[in-house]
C-alpha cells in the first residue's frame, strides 16, 4: 500500500459492523480450538513447515490458536485478542488455554444477546468484573489441597487422559517434593521417562575432557567434594594457591564453579593427569544479570562463600572455610549435578521466601517465572526432567505438548489446590446466581449465567451429549457426569479435577478480553489493497 506523506492510509469500521467482524473472527478461532476440549476432544491438523511432514497433529489448544492468522484485518484483530487471553492463561497457569478461548467466545456471545440500545455498557462491564471476582471467591471455597492420589488424577487429565504419562509425571513430582521443579525435554529415542535428582542442576559441563574420570559415561564423578564458587575471572593459578595447597596436602577433591582462563584450566588439567589431582572445573552458568543470582544460590546451597567482583571480594585470601561441600558431583559434557543433603538453613529459608514474593509479580513472563521456580528447586527441592519419546517427529511434537501442559497443570494445582473438573464449578455457580432487581446489574448477571456454563456444555458436546439431558436439578455438591465412563458421581472421588489456578486465570483473562470487545465502537486498521 502506497503511503501518503509518510502516513499509511487507514480503514475505519464502526458500531454493529465493527463488532460483527470481531465476533466472526472469534467464532473462527474458537471453533478450531474448542473441539479439543475434554477427554472426548478431537485432534487438529495444523500446517507446520518447520516440522517433518510439514504438519503438526495436536490436541493442545494454544498450539492451534497460535497457528491461526486470518486475511480479514478486523477478524484477525479479534483472533489476536483471543490469543492474548489464552497465552496469558498459559503464562500464569501453564494450562487452560482452550477454556479461556471457550469462555471468551461465550462472554462475547452472551453480551451481544443481552446488551441493547438502552444498556449502559460501562456499568454492565463494571458489574461483570465484580461478579467475576465473586466467582473466583466461590471457586476458592470449593478448592482442596492436592494430595498424592489426586496429583495422579491432575496429571492424567491434563495429559488428555493418558494414564502412562500421568503416572510418569506424578512420580516425578512426588520425588522432587512440593518445592521441586519438573521440566520437559525431547528424548533421543522412542521412550518417555523421567530422571530426578535431589540437588542442584547447572546447565554447564566440564571445561576440559581431561577432567573426565569415568570414561564409560564421559563424566567426572566424585564423592565428598569441596566447592569453590566465584563469578570473577581467575587468570592466574596463584590466585587460588591458598586453597590448592591444603586440598592437595589433605588429598581432598575440589570443584571450581567459576570463570577460569584457558591457561589456568590447562595447568589444573595437567595436574589431574600427572599428579593425580582430584579436580573438576565448571564454567559460570547462564548469562547477564542471572549469572550473579545463580552463583549466589549455588554458594548458599552448598554452604560456600561466593567470591564476586561486584562486591569487591579478593580471591587471594580464600581459605578452606570459604569452600562449600557436596555429597557427590556428576559433571557431564553439558550439565552438572551437585547432590547435597536436604538441610535447609535459616539463610536458605529467607532466600526462598524472597523468591516466592517475586513469584507474585504479574509482570513476569513465563521464562522469568520458570527461572524463579528453578532457583527455589535448587535451594530446597529436587529437580526432575521428563524426556518425551516417540516413533516419529509428528507424534513426538503432539506428545511433548501434552506432557508440557500436564506438568504445568500439576505445578498450578500444587500452588493453589484443585476443584471439581469438567467445567462443573462454573456451571454450578452460574445456576446458583440469584436474580437481581433489574437494570444493568441484571444484564451482567444474565451474561455471567450464560457464559459460565460454556466449558461444561462444550465438553459434553464433544462427547456427543447435551447439558439439558445430562445435568439434573437433583445433583448434589461436586456431583457431575464422567463422559468417559458415562456415569454420575462425585468429581473428586472419580479423579476428575482441575487446578484452581488454571480455571481462575482462564476466567479472568476471558472476561478482560471479552469486555474490551463488547465496549468497542470503532476499529482502525491499515487500508488493504483490494485488488
Amino acid at each position: 500500500m502506497q503511503t501518503q506523506g509518510g502516513y499509511i492510509p487507514k480503514d475505519l469500521s464502526f458500531d454493529d459492523q465493527a463488532r460483527a467482524k470481531l465476533i466472526s473472527g472469534i467464532k473462527k478461532i474458537s471453533k478450531a480450538v474448542k473441539s479439543t476440549l475434554g477427554p472426548r476432544g478431537k485432534t487438529v491438523i495444523v500446517e507446520s513447515p518447520e516440522h517433518v511432514g510439514g504438519m503438526t497433529i495436536t490436541k493442545d489448544g494454544v498450539t492451534v490458536a497460535r497457528s491461526i492468522f486470518l486475511l480479514d484485518s478486523i477478524e484477525n484483530l479479534a483472533v489476536r485478542m483471543v490469543k492474548q487471553a489464552s497465552e496469558e492463561t498459559a503464562t500464569r497457569a501453564g494450562d487452560g488455554t482452550t477454556t479461556a478461548i471457550v469462555l471468551t467466545e461465550a462472554f462475547v456471545e452472551a453480551g451481544m444477546k443481552h446488551i441493547n440500545e438502552e444498556t449502559n455498557i460501562s456499568e454492565v462491564i463494571r458489574f461483570i468484573n465484580e461478579y467475576a471476582e465473586k466467582v473466583v471467591l466461590d471457586l476458592k471455597k470449593m478448592s482442596k489441597r492436592l494430595n498424592k492420589s489426586r496429583l495422579l488424577d491432575v496429571a492424567t487429565i491434563s495429559a488428555n487422559n493418558d494414564k502412562e504419562i500421568g503416572k510418569i509425571i506424578a512420580d516425578a513430582y512426588n520425588q522432587v517434593g512440593k518445592d521441586g521443579i519438573v521440566t520437559v525435554e525431547r528424548s533421543q529415542n522412542e521412550k518417555t521417562y523421567a530422571e530426578v535428582t535431589h540437588g542442584i542442576k547447572i546447565d554447564r559441563g566440564y571445561s576440559s575432557n581431561l577432567f573426565i574420570n569415568n570414561h564409560k559415561k564421559d563424566e567426572c564423578i566424585m564423592d565428598g567434594v569441596r566447592i569453590l564458587v566465584a563469578d570473577q575471572e581467575i587468570n592466574n593459578i596463584l590466585q587460588i594457591e591458598g586453597i590448592l595447597k591444603p586440598i592437595i596436602n589433605a588429598q581432598e577433591k575440589l570443584l571450581i564453579i567459576g570463570s577460569l582462563t584457558e591457561n589456568v584450566v590447562n595447568t589444573l588439567a595437567a595436574n589431574v593427569v600427572r599428579n593425580g589431582l582430584q579436580f573438576c572445573h565448571v564454567p559460570v552458568p547462564s548469562f547477564g544479570y542471572r549469572t550473579h543470582e545463580l552463583m549466589q544460590d549455588i554458594a548458599l546451597a552448598v554452604g560456600a562463600k561466593c567470591f564476586s567482583e561486584k562486591v569487591g571480594d579478593d580471591l587471594s585470601i580464600v581459605g578452606m572455610d570459604d569452600l562449600g561441600n557436596a555429597d557427590k558431583i556428576i559433571v557431564g559434557k553439558e550439565t552438572t549435578i551437585i547432590i547435597k543433603d536436604n538441610q535447609v538453613t535459616d539463610e536458605i529459608s529467607k532466600r526462598v521466601e524472597d523468591l516466592r514474593e517475586q513469584q507474585q509479580n504479574n509482570t513476569f513472563t513465563k521464562p522469568e517465572r520458570d527461572f524463579i521456580n528453578e532457583r527455589i528447586a535448587s535451594l530446597v527441592g529436587g529437580i526432575g526432567c521428563i524426556y518425551v519419546g516417540a516413533n516419529s517427529d509428528i507424534e513426538q511434537k503432539e506428545k511433548f505438548d501434552r506432557v508440557d501442559d500436564s506438568v504445568c497443570a500439576v505445578r498450578s494445582a500444587l500452588q493453589e489446590g484443585i476443584i471439581p473438573g469438567g467445567g462443573l464449578p462454573l456451571y454450578t455457580i452460574a445456576n446458583d446466581m440469584l436474580e437481581v432487581v433489574g437494570g444493568n446489574e441484571q444484564v451482567a448477571v444474565n451474561i455471567m449465567k450464560d457464559a459460565l456454563t460454556a466449558p461444561l456444555k462444550q465438553i459434553l458436546e464433544n462427547a456427543g451429549k447435551s447439558a439439558d439431558s445430562i445435568m439434573h436439578d437433583d445433583l448434589v455438591d461436586n456431583e457431575g457426569f464422567d463422559v468417559k465412563s458415562e456415569k454420575y458421581g462425585d468429581m473428586f472421588n472419580m479423579g476428575i479435577v482441575d487446578p484452581l489456578k488454571v480455571t481462575r486465570n482462564a476466567l479472568l483473562n476471558a472476561v478482560s478480553v471479552a469486555t474490551t470487545i463488547l465496549s468497542t465502537n470503532a476499529i482502525v486498521t491499515h487500508l488493504r489493497d483490494k485488488s
